[in-house]
C-alpha cells in the first residue's frame, strides 16, 4: 500500500504545484542542490551494528555532534558551525543517509555504535553534543560509555521529563498511517510544503512559532530556512524520521544519576516540543549539570544562536583536558 500511497501523494503534489504556478524547474534545482550538498563529504565506518556514516570539520578537542530529527551528518555540521576551535565529528544516526537502520535499532544501540565510531577514529574522549532527538543516544552514550565522555551538551533535548506532555501521536488507522509514511518518503510532498506553507512547516516540523521569525534578524530567518532545506532529500532520511517519531515522542526515563561527566542542558521555554521541561529535569537530576534556559526562541532557539554557541564554547573550554 505504501508505494501506491506515495505515488498518489506525488501526483496530487504535482497537480497543486501546477495550480500554484510553482515551477517544476525550481523543484529539480532544489533537489539537485540537496544531493550535491551530500556528495563526497562523508565517510563510512563499519561497526558491530552496521555501517555508520560521519564527516569531520575543524581541529582541536573532539566534539561528537549528534543531529536531531530530519538530519544527518550535514545537519550536524551545519548547525554546529559557530563552534570554533574544536574537531567536530558529525555522524548520521540510524536510518539517515548512508547509516542504515538495523533490525533491532534503539537509542542504546545507536550509542554503542557511536562509541565504536569514536574508538575507530582514535578519539579517547570527546564532548558529546546531542540536539533534539539526538539527545537520546547522546545521553545513553554518556551513561553506557562514561570513559569516552568529557562532557555532555543537550540542546533542546527530546528526553523524558515527568511533566513533559507526550509528543507521540496515538496509533493511526492503517490508511492514515500509510499517508503519513508516504509523505515522509516523498521529496516532492515535503518540498511543496516547504515552499508553499513555510509558517506551517516552521510550527509543525521545527517546533517554533513562526511569529518569532517575523521579528528576528535576517540571518536567523535564513538559519530557519536552511534547517528545513537540510531535510531534503527526505526520502534518504525516512527510516530515521520514523524511528525518531517512535522513540522521542514519549521517551522512557533514563538513569541520569549515572552520568559521571559535567552536563550543560539548553532549551527555550516556548519550545513547541516541550523540551524545556526535559532540559530542566536533566539539570535537576544529573549530578554535575547546569541549565541554560532562554525565555523564548522555540525549538530552534531563534534570536539566541550566538548566545547558545558562546555558552557551549565556554563549557567545552572549562572542561579538564584529561577528565
Amino acid at each position: 500500500m505504501r508505494p501506491l500511497t506515495t505515488g498518489l501523494l506525488a501526483a496530487l503534489s504535482l497537480a497543486v504545484l501546477a495550480g500554484l504556478g510553482v515551477g517544476a524547474r525550481a523543484y529539480r534545482r532544489d533537489m539537485a542542490l540537496g544531493h550535491a550538498a551530500l556528495a563526497g563529504r562523508s565517510q563510512v565506518v563499519e561497526t558491530a551494528v552496521g555501517p555508520v556514516e560521519y564527516a569531520e570539520a575543524g581541529q582541536g578537542p573532539a566534539v561528537l555532534i549528534i543531529h536531531g530529527s530530519g538530519g544527518g551528518f550535514d545537519q550536524g555540521l551545519a548547525f554546529s558551525e559557530p563552534l570554533n576551535g574544536v574537531r567536530r565529528i558529525a555522524p548520521s544516526r540510524f536510518g539517515y543517509l548512508q547509516s542504515p537502520m538495523p533490525a533491532d535499532a534503539t537509542p542504546d544501540r545507536q550509542a554503542d555504535a557511536l562509541a565504536e565510531l569514536l574508538r575507530e577514529l582514535g578519539v579517547d574522549q570527546a564532548v558529546i553534543l546531542g540536539g533534539s532527538a539526538g539527545a537520546l543516544s547522546a545521553t545513553q552514550l554518556a551513561i553506557r560509555h562514561p570513559d569516552l565522555c568529557r562532557g555532555l551538551v543537550l540542546v533542546a533535548p527530546a528526553l523524558y521529563a515527568p511533566d513533559r506532555p507526550p509528543g507521540a501521536r496515538a496509533p493511526a488507522p492503517p490508511v492514515v498511517d500509510a499517508l503519513i509514511r508516504g509523505a515522509l518518503g516523498s521529496d516532492l510532498v515535503f518540498w511543496l510544503g516547504m515552499r508553499t506553507a513555510p509558517d506551517l512547516m516552521t510550527r509543525t516540523v521545527l517546533g517554533t512559532d513562526p511569529a518569532l521569525l517575523a521579528r528576528t534578524t535576517a540571518s536567523e530567518r535564513r538559519r530557519a530556512r536552511e534547517t528545513l532545506f537540510h531535510i531534503l532529500p527526505i526520502s534518504r532520511r525516512r527510516d530515521g524520521l520514523i524511528m525518531d517519531g517512535a522513540t522521542s515522542g514519549a521517551p522512557p526515563p533514563y538513569d541520569l544519576e549515572q552520568i559521571a561527566c559535567p552536563v550543560l542542558a539548553i532549551a527555550a521555554r516556548d519550545d513547541l516540543y516541550g523540551t524545556d521541561r526535559a532540559a530542566a529535569h536533566v539539570a535537576r537530576t544529573a549530578p554535575a549539570a547546569e541549565l541554560l534556559m532562554f525565555a523564548d526562541g522555540g525549538h530552534l532557539w531563534i534570536g539566541h544562536d550566538q548566545a547558545l554557541w558562546a555558552a557551549v564554547a565556554a563549557f567545552v573550554q572549562a572542561l579538564p583536558q584529561d577528565a
